[in-house]
């Protein structure tokens, strides 16, 4: 069973910068994709990035490009998410996602991914 925990959530304004964290654990290799999701109060859970297992495609939600960077380490089973300029509408818990089988096909969709992390409150002030 993998399991993913996220970290580095916080209250912080705008303008300001977070790095989210995720710790995967329970598999014997990091051959798999890595998400990032999101779920705003009274909104749908939506896409903000993935990094494929070795790092070579990235995909970003338009509403963060350019200020939202995803990285990660696989010798420590570790996804990163470097958020600058945070927006009051940045304001979500934010989901660690990792697919069953190494590539999802789709990054974009909840779907196909089979483990999510328990979540991160992120709250930017404005």
């Amino acid at each position: 069973q993998v399991q993913l925990v996220e970290s580095g959530g916080g209250l912080v304004q705008a303008g300001g910068s977070l790095r989210l964290s995720c710790a995967a654990s329970g598999r014997t290799s990091s051959a798999y994709a890595m998400g990032w999701f999101r779920q705003a109060p009274g909104k749908e859970r939506e896409f903000v990035a993935a990094i494929s297992w070795s790092g070579g495609s990235i995909y970003y939600a338009d509403s963060v490009k350019g200020r939202f960077t995803i990285s990660r380490d696989n010798a420590k089973n570790r996804v990163h998410l470097q958020m600058n300029s945070l927006k009051p509408e940045d304001t979500a818990v934010y989901y660690c996602a990792a697919p069953a089988a190494g590539d999802p096909g789709d990054y974009y969709s909840d779907y196909v991914y089979d483990y999510w992390g328990q979540g991160t409150q992120v709250t930017v002030s404005s």
